[in-house]
């Protein structure tokens, strides 16, 4: 008996020397994966010290040692679009992987918006998503969820197909924008998504990179915990570092509510976040598109200042990076619900950017952005980019779901056009904020307010729920702006 137990404990030993000594690769680098194509596509995982392992991709092999620590990674000539191909991955064992694809990969991030799933979304976009047929071209991984402390470089998941069976629990943002995609584009996309709800900027952000700005270096004075999504860099460190070899396209994103209490800071951040991703992934300026904030809370007559128009105009700003485009949905708000559960236009306004900016797609991609006023007597005339056909459409309120207590769900009403502007406010010197009327001529807005013979400043949608109704010819609306430069609500008081 004595023999035997010592057998089984050496064969034990043995069995677990062996199993650390395979070749793995990491979670998110498995069986239908979907690599960046004409790149050099980074696969890694872990070995045994020293270990050579062996890549084979299409007709080519590439290969590394496995470093100190058991690490390796190679990169593979990924080729042009397409698959399913096969791929061999050998050390002193072999995985062999039978449904790899080739085309464009896409990282969907942010908060509860990005995070809203397909089965949360209305009837319509339900209907849609469910009813479409099996589709082995686009793919679809969930990071799990990990706010850490510490960077780790572990997570799990599946290479999933787009099937009305798996489609209902992925990103309704990220799979309507994946789909889209993939319609016009005809080749594989890969998305990946890594969001959590509630959560700030602060924690999609690096350590090193708060610690290194005065703004946010206070941000880590206290000690931090493990599973906490609000702390400080918790959900860089579980969810954004495991992913950053991958090479990718770009990335979406929809967050924002969370930080509107702080939107003076997020101009900072925001970019700043931006930018730490981009260093990190060392892809160069890869794609960043955004949604801007729906309009939510309840309806106001009178002009004031609103902490949610101070975040949109913080995401407004940050198109100055380069290759940055934003989703405005100022038409998909609601204002009893901070979810408004259409998803299905913004991931396609979110995917109109991407064919227009990175695929050739000859396409308007923005509704009309300002660009410049004249005052002429007692009116302003603004001007905008993407203006090309400005057009005013009805705005109508009805309820977001059959079983909504209230009617807040203001929609552009189809194939409406020519209804009066709203959503104009104008100030003279005093700095005091009216209501004003605004008209479209050619491709200007003309606004005046009686009373104000003198206008020094206009604002548009200035508000945390704004009812505004300025389009352009294809549906896109503008962006609520302002003129002026005035201290904002949350500027921090100098």
């Amino acid at each position: 008996m004595r023999r035997m137990c010592w057998l089984s404990a050496i064969a034990l030993i043995v069995g677990v020397s062996a199993s650390q000594a395979d070749v793995k690769t990491h979670g998110i680098c498995g069986e239908g994966m979907v690599l960046q194509q004409k790149t050099k596509a980074a696969v890694w995982g872990t070995a045994e010290k020293g270990e050579k392992v062996t890549v084979a991709f299409r007709g080519a092999d590439a290969s590394t040692t496995a470093d100190d620590n058991g690490n390796w990674l190679v990169k593979v000539a990924a080729g042009e679009p397409g698959g399913p191909f096969e791929m061999s991955i050998a050390g002193k064992n072999k995985i062999d992987y039978k449904n790899i694809l080739v085309g464009e990969v896409w990282v969907c991030s942010g908060q509860s918006n990005m995070e809203w799933s397909v089965n949360a979304c209305n009837e319509e976009d339900k209907s849609f998503a469910k009813s479409a047929p099996h589709n082995a071209n686009l793919r679809m991984f969930t990071v799990k969820r990990s706010p850490l402390a510490e960077p780790t470089t572990e997570t799990s998941g599946t290479w999933t197909d787009a099937d009305p069976k798996t489609v209902g629990s992925f990103s309704a943002v990220g799979y309507f924008f994946g789909r889209y995609l993939q319609k016009e584009l005809n080749i594989p996309i890969g998305l990946i998504h890594t969001s959590w709800g509630g959560t700030r900027a602060e924690a999609w952000t690096s350590k090193e990179v708060l610690n290194a700005h005065p703004m946010f270096a206070h941000e880590h004075k206290n000690p931090q915990k493990n599973g906490n999504p609000n702390g400080p860099s918790a959900l860089y460190n579980g969810m954004i570092n495991p992913i950053k070899n991958y090479t990718i396209k770009g990335a979406t994103w929809y967050q924002g509510e969370s930080n509107a209490g702080a939107a003076w800071k997020y101009r900072t951040l925001f970019p700043m976040m931006i930018e730490n991703w981009r260093k990190d992934w060392a892809l160069g300026d890869f794609p960043f598109y955004f949604v801007q904030l729906a309009p939510f809370t309840q309806v106001s007559k009178a002009p004031g200042e609103s902490t949610w128009a101070e975040l949109r105009e913080a995401q407004l700003m940050t198109l100055k990076l380069p290759n940055t485009g934003m989703a405005v949905i100022t038409d998909f708000g609601d204002e009893y619900d901070i979810h408004p559960t259409p998803k299905r236009p913004v991931g396609e306004r979110l995917a109109l950017i991407a064919l227009a900016k990175d695929y050739g797609k000859k396409i308007e991609y923005s509704g009309p952005l300002y660009k410049d006023m004249k005052v002429e007597g007692s009116k302003v005339v603004l001007n905008f980019d993407h203006a090309s056909g400005l057009t005013s459409k009805e705005m109508v309120v009805g309820k977001l779901n059959p079983g909504a207590k209230k009617e807040g769900a203001w929609r552009a009403k189809d194939n409406s056009q020519g209804a009066p502007l709203v959503g104009f406010t104008v100030a003279g010197e005093d700095k005091k904020f009216v209501n004003a009327k605004a008209e479209i001529i050619g491709n200007t807005v003309v606004v005046t307010a009686e009373g104000v013979d003198k206008p020094v400043a206009v604002r548009y949608g200035w508000s945390n729920h704004p009812v505004v109704n300025l389009f352009n010819r294809d549906g896109l609306p503008a962006t609520p702006f302002r003129t002026d430069t005035y201290p904002g609500i949350t500027q921090p008081k100098q």
